[in-house]
């Protein structure tokens, strides 16, 4: 077995646990008690997401799908600023008067 035949097994295997763990995660986010803990939900999907277009870019040899995960990571974090700015201080723009 080369090592290229070892990866995609642990690749595979790889993209699957993440997929149950996003799972959880949307639970989490459907069911979470509080605000914060959907917020920390969803921005743990999102990382998910980013993982498995990371792995899938392993798998298959295409750089293309970093570049597609460098992207979703940058929306994730903007998201997630957005929403924990909104959910603390109740505004996301603040304007000055």
């Amino acid at each position: 077995m080369t090592a290229e035949g070892a990866i995609v097994p642990v690749v595979d295997a790889a993209i699957v646990l993440v997929s149950l763990l996003n799972l959880f995660c949307g639970y989490r986010a459907v069911r979470g008690p509080t605000v914060p803990d959907r917020v920390v939900a969803l921005d743990a999907i999102a990382t998910n997401i980013v993982a498995i277009a990371v792995l899938f870019a392993i798998k298959t040899g295409r750089g293309l799908f970093v570049t597609v995960s460098l992207v979703l990571a940058i929306i994730a974090f903007l998201s997630t600023v957005a929403v924990a700015k909104f959910v603390t201080e109740g505004d996301i723009i603040v304007t000055q008067e």
